[in-house]
């Protein structure tokens, strides 16, 4: 188990390199730098910058240098957790990123205890209960879940609000808390706002689960285990949760994976949408003035999310299925 665990570990520290390698290699393809989009912005508004002074700029980011020289002096301060300084913003990264990163982990995470919530019962009751009225009403739902997309969904609920209630459902805090430092007063209000965004964005993947799981449990009940199990008169709930829903679980723990970067790169939409102070929109603003330094972080993050999921998933299919564990042993 031990040596599990270290060689995971192993791989997703060379995953994380490979993401990094490849993320400012792709931030770097289009044509031009974060000075050339910074000298068009300031044409737009009738100033001028010598070429002098564009020769300076770039000097000072390091953008004339050799984009393998760049990449090494980013990562060699990634790995001691300085992430650089934003081009556009000024500042060092973590503080542009702050808070923004935390309520992103947070909706994401609010997100996916709702998706996982919502998924697995419905996915249990469908399965169990097949072409029921409940089976094709949730089926029905799902269809539209993934049909649907969030941020149109986002849009129409906003409307809705509005033109019903008057009321703005945009942001995560009301207009008095935004600014104000933290309280329990802006805690408690970030609680009533965190519902919403958390339900819109957790509405594909739970449809999208739904259907996983029921169709992973539907494989199981129809082997011959369940039925010597019905046979010798074992009651039908234990029939069904001792072993076919631990069984099914197996493909359902494994899309833990990709559910946690697609919860975060999901919301940037979202985040534009409903004014969510997340890294979403912060990604497009960066990829946009090809700001390399943050932009690159916020897609590593991306990628330590796939892999974090990663690892959780095997930590949670050993849990769930001996047969796992009886390999590693």
């Amino acid at each position: 188990m031990i040596t599990f665990i270290v060689q995971r570990l192993g791989f997703a520290a060379l995953t994380l390199l490979a993401s990094s390698i490849l993320a400012f290699i792709i931030i770097q393809l289009p044509p031009g730098d974060f000075v050339d989009t910074y000298i068009a912005n300031l044409s737009a508004t009738g100033s001028a910058v010598s070429l002098q002074e564009a020769e300076a700029l770039r000097q000072l980011y390091g953008l004339d240098q050799p984009i393998w020289v760049q990449y090494f002096k980013w990562i060699s301060r990634v790995v001691v957790g300085d992430f650089g300084e934003s081009m556009e913003w000024r500042r060092p990264v973590s503080e542009v990123i702050g808070d923004r990163l935390w309520m992103t982990v947070l909706i994401s995470f609010f997100a996916l205890i709702v998706t996982w919530g919502l998924a697995l019962p419905i996915g249990i009751l469908s399965a169990v209960r097949q072409y029921s009225v409940a089976d094709y009403l949730f089926t029905l739902i799902s269809f539209i879940g993934l049909a649907v997309p969030n941020f149109l969904l986002a849009l129409v609920i906003m409307y809705l609000s509005f033109r019903w209630f008057g009321s703005n459902v945009g942001g995560l805090f009301s207009p008095e808390f935004e600014l104000a430092p933290w309280s329990w007063a802006k805690v408690w209000d970030l609680v009533k706002h965190l519902p919403l965004p958390g339900f819109i964005l957790a509405l594909a993947g739970t449809a999208q689960l739904v259907r996983i799981m029921r169709a992973n449990l539907l494989d199981e009940l129809r082997k011959p285990y369940v039925v010597t199990a019905r046979a010798k008169g074992l009651p039908e709930r234990r029939v069904i949760l001792k072993y076919p829903v631990r069984a099914a679980l197996n493909p359902f723990a494994s899309t833990i994976a990709y559910l946690f970067p697609y919860l975060v790169s999901g919301s940037v939409i979202i985040s534009i949408v409903l004014s969510l102070p997340t890294v979403g929109p912060l990604l497009v603003k960066a990829l946009i003035a090809q700001d390399m330094f943050l932009a690159g972080t916020i897609i590593l993050l991306l990628g330590a999310l796939t892999v974090v999921g990663t690892f959780i998933s095997d930590l949670v299919l050993m849990w769930i299925d001996p047969r796992i564990r009886h390999q590693l042993d």
